[in-house]
């Protein structure tokens, strides 16, 4: 390869990781065409288009700043068809927190307050498949089933009760995509959360769904030691959108243009 090729060829690799970046929003991280390996699916893989997702979950300063221009969200105020009274119940008013807490997940938070806080960034919640996708990502391959270690790791950090006080965002491990706190800080809302209870993930289901619960769970599942995701199915199976939990906060999606 002459000089000239390498430095042309270096040019255009270089063109193109500043087009990349320059066309993510800031605060996110893209996410390339892919697929993943849904619980209850057996062993058929599902594609998901390329979209941004936020590299943190959001914070309890970010969520003040969306109540200062929607002051009908504020604990005070919020509708009780929009969410339950543990809303927000970790604040101490309706525009203050633990000062400490200022970079930590926002939590308590119910479906509807975390969709209408996406929309106002001009985003959205990301579908299960989507999150499920970022979450299967290991730290330094595509494919955290491939990563010594990954999946253990992963139901540690499920498994830890959670604090009275939560540590800040991005405490945790950045993953392959460079997305942090996917697991071992708090649960997090989905756009679809409840689409298996009304869809039925399995491929293969014909009736009520009774497989994809207690024992017969992991009979369709094309991964049985993925305990941590059977956790998350469900905790999104019991939950309504006005719920909130101590322990459940969100962060926001985008589609790629």
């Amino acid at each position: 390869m002459s000089i000239v090729y390498r430095i042309l060829f270096s040019s255009a690799l270089l063109v193109a990781a500043f087009n990349l970046r320059a066309q993510t929003p800031a605060g996110m991280a893209m996410i390339p065409e892919g697929n993943y390996l849904p619980l209850y699916a057996g062993n058929n893989r599902t594609s998901v288009a390329p979209f941004y997702i936020d590299k943190h979950p959001v914070t309890n300063g970010e969520f003040l700043k969306f109540l200062e221009s929607e002051p009908g969200w504020k604990k005070s105020a919020v509708k009780r068809l929009f969410a339950d009274e543990g809303y927000l119940k970790h604040w101490v008013s309706d525009g203050m927190y633990r000062s400490a807490e200022k970079n930590s997940p926002v939590v308590n938070i119910s479906w509807f307050a975390a969709k209408k806080y996406c929309e106002c960034q001009g985003k959205r919640l990301p579908t299960t498949a989507e999150w499920e996708r970022v979450a299967e990502a290991g730290w330094t391959v595509a494919d955290g089933s491939r990563e010594p270690g990954f999946n253990e790791w992963i139901l540690a950090m499920a498994s830890k009760p959670a604090p009275r006080s939560l540590p800040a965002v991005g405490t945790t491990k950045a993953n392959y995509y460079g997305v942090w706190d996917m697991h071992g800080l708090v649960w997090e809302w989905t756009l679809d959360f409840n689409s298996i209870m009304s869809t039925g993930e399995s491929r293969a289901a014909t009736g009520s769904g009774d497989g994809l619960f207690c024992a017969g769970g992991s009979a369709t599942s094309g991964d049985v030691s993925n305990y941590a995701a059977f956790l998350r199915y469900a905790l999104r199976s019991s939950l309504k959108a006005g719920h909130v939990l101590q322990n459940l906060g969100f962060r926001c999606a985008a589609d790629k243009k």
